[in-house]
């Protein structure tokens, strides 16, 4: 038996294998309700799921004719999907604090992955469905028009949306438990900015905020009606952290180096060949 929770704690629950099949997701809708490069699902048998708490706490956006994206209402993190049709349940990894005996099988929807975000392991890769769910494409977003020096991004919904003038400070890949936990995925890809370089275009009224208990600076922000993690504006150092899987443009960075490496998911492996710390890296 597994558990898993959401970031504040609120919705848990409960799988028993066995673990069908582990993917890594990068269209457009996983990276932006997310908030993270890619999002990982795990599916099992629906017979052995359970909730344990807080199901009256998960509100539904739905992104498509189809597809519904469960979220916690207090904390934003991705919760599991029930698909009762197909006997199945599908579990977002990075809420797994277990080692569930098995990885990433493949990449899905690498047509959709972002281009200034490789994919850097060995893994079979499928530009739409794999075969097993029948091929072919999934939905196409609208791409913003690209304006030099600012990188644009918005929530799912569209609700909230904001623009970002010239690059960030700094950009990591975090595998500690906490982002893991919040971004519902293998790691956060976070970019770091000063607060007069963000601007927020529409919705800033529709975004939740959520701290976590005990924590100096650590939190989440999303938007309200779909869960997608949104720019944190820290106003204790005037900062800005951003959640790359918003972005639609390119921010003209890359991650300069994992951080919290020991604390990655047992089912993740780093083969990106970007330099690793244990926690935080020294400042130059």
């Amino acid at each position: 038996m597994y558990t898993g929770s959401c970031l504040c704690g609120t919705v848990r629950y409960e799988v028993d294998g066995p673990f069908a099949m582990m993917a890594n997701c990068h269209c457009s809708m996983c990276r932006k309700h997310h908030g993270a490069m890619f999002s990982t699902f795990i599916s099992a048998p629906d017979a052995g799921f359970r909730w344990v708490s807080g199901q009256d706490n998960i509100e539904t956006y739905p992104s498509s004719e189809h597809g519904r994206r469960p979220f916690c209402r207090t904390c934003g993190s991705v919760t599991p999907m029930l698909l009762p049709a197909m006997n199945l349940v599908f579990v977002p990894a990075g809420n797994l604090p277990e080692d569930p005996g098995l990885k990433p099988q493949m990449h899905m929807f690498t047509g959709s992955r972002a281009p200034w975000y490789p994919i850097t392991d060995g893994l079979p890769q499928h530009e739409g469905y794999p075969p097993q769910f029948g091929g072919g494409a999934g939905l196409d977003r609208p791409q913003p028009p690209t304006i030099p020096g600012v990188t644009h991004g918005n929530c799912l919904c569209g609700t909230v949306e904001w623009e970002l003038a010239g690059k960030p400070e700094r950009m990591q890949n975090c595998h500690c438990s906490r982002c893991r936990r919040a971004r519902s995925a293998a790691h956060a890809t976070n970019a770091f900015y000063l607060r007069e370089q963000l601007t927020w275009l529409r919705g800033e009224a529709d975004v939740k905020h959520y701290a976590l208990p005990g924590a100096k600076y650590f939190g989440q922000d999303f938007c309200g009606h779909c869960g997608s993690p949104v720019p944190r504006i820290n106003v204790a150092t005037g900062s800005v952290v951003v959640p790359c899987g918003g972005h639609d443009t390119d921010p003209g960075a890359r991650p300069l180096g994992n951080i919290f490496a020991t604390s990655k998911a047992p089912w993740f492996e780093i083969t990106d060949g970007l330099p690793q710390w244990e926690a935080y890296p020294p400042r130059a």
